[in-house]
């Protein structure tokens, strides 16, 4: 089983002022954790997601995709603390603002998680809120270290968030600590930016020579650490890369049309990825750090057009297997 621990949450995204003066806000199930849960399944993996659900209406609302995809809620009780919220708003230029209200998410003990955990596991996806808040980050530490003794390889997507840290040099060391462990991780350009930098940068701010200097800094950095064997950097609509010690590899972006959005493409791409990797027997400790050039394109490959599939649609749509494999097949 692959089994994705984080946070799930309602995006409740603002509309524009309407004639009547009202803003409304229109609810999305989200987060990236939960994201990534439902594209793995959706690609054909047994799944398990491990987050607390609240009993309010939101909690139900959020358990609908779970279920539809297949995925297998592991806590299975319900918790009364409300549904965790991120409320996004535009300024003047349409950039997104957020603001993070967390409740249900943070809902947990470190023996419940582990008791959640099943007896063997694939891989363990963590990431997203799970290193900032000090005492959260030594649970979620503490679990992925069980689920490795349990047999799984253990990946991290961070999905960086300077806004929700009010202390960033403690939350970069609480990161590093993840860093230490984990097999696998993939990280966007935004988040380089945000941990070079702290403060939230847009790619788009970069020089060329300032991306390939962030990109070749934390490349090293990562894969330098003890277990890290494979580093993912995603570029947005400039496509992703792949870098081992010994090998890389570039992709573009499969074009989405009808374009949707970029809502859980990252996301997408991880679960294709981790999809593909265990699939062609590429999961398991010592086997990424192996693959030649000709194997990570292809991983990529894999990536970039299941990602590309979800951005048809508005909001988090991943695609099935099947549907990945029919533009595969179309070279």
């Amino acid at each position: 089983m692959f089994v994705v621990g984080g946070e799930s949450l309602i995006d409740l995204i603002s509309e524009p002022v309407g004639a009547d003066g009202v803003i409304r806000l229109v609810a999305h199930q989200g987060g990236s954790p939960y994201n990534c849960a439902i594209a793995l399944s959706k690609l054909g993996n047994d799944t398990g997601f491990l987050c607390p659900i609240s009993t309010d209406g939101l909690g139900t609302y959020l358990l609908a995709p779970l279920a539809e995809a297949g995925v297998k809620p592991l806590l299975a009780e319900r918790v009364e603390a409300y549904t965790t919220l991120a409320v996004v708003t535009f300024d003047a230029k349409k950039s997104a603002q957020y603001g993070f209200y967390r409740n249900a998410d943070r809902a947990f003990t470190r023996e419940g998680l582990i008791a959640a955990l099943p007896a063997k596991l694939e891989a363990f996806q963590v990431g997203g809120f799970c290193p900032i808040e000090p005492e959260d980050a030594a649970i979620w530490l503490d679990v992925a270290r069980e689920a490795a003794r349990r047999g799984a390889t253990l990946t991290m997507d961070p999905n960086v968030r300077p806004s929700l840290v009010p202390d960033f040099a403690g939350y970069k060391a609480r990161l590093s600590s993840f860093l230490d462990i984990v097999n696998l991780v993939k990280v966007s350009i935004e988040d380089l930016a945000s941990l070079e930098q702290s403060r939230a940068v847009r790619a788009t701010e970069l020089t060329a020579a300032e991306v390939e200097a962030l990109v070749s800094k934390y490349v090293a950095d990562f894969l330098g650490r003890a277990n890290c064997e494979l580093v993912i950097v995603t570029f947005g609509d400039e496509g992703s890369r792949a870098f081992t010690k010994s090998g890389s590899a570039k992709q573009g972006v499969y074009p989405a049309v009808p374009f949707g959005d970029t809502v859980g493409a990252g996301d997408t791409l991880m679960a294709a990825v981790l999809t593909l990797l265990n699939e062609q027997g590429n999961l398991k400790p010592g086997k990424p750090g192996a693959m030649d050039d000709a194997a990570l394109a292809t991983m990529l490959r894999f990536g970039a057009v299941a990602a590309g599939l979800n951005c048809q649609f508005v909001g988090c749509h991943p695609p099935t297997r099947g549907e990945v494999d029919a533009v595969l097949a179309k070279g």
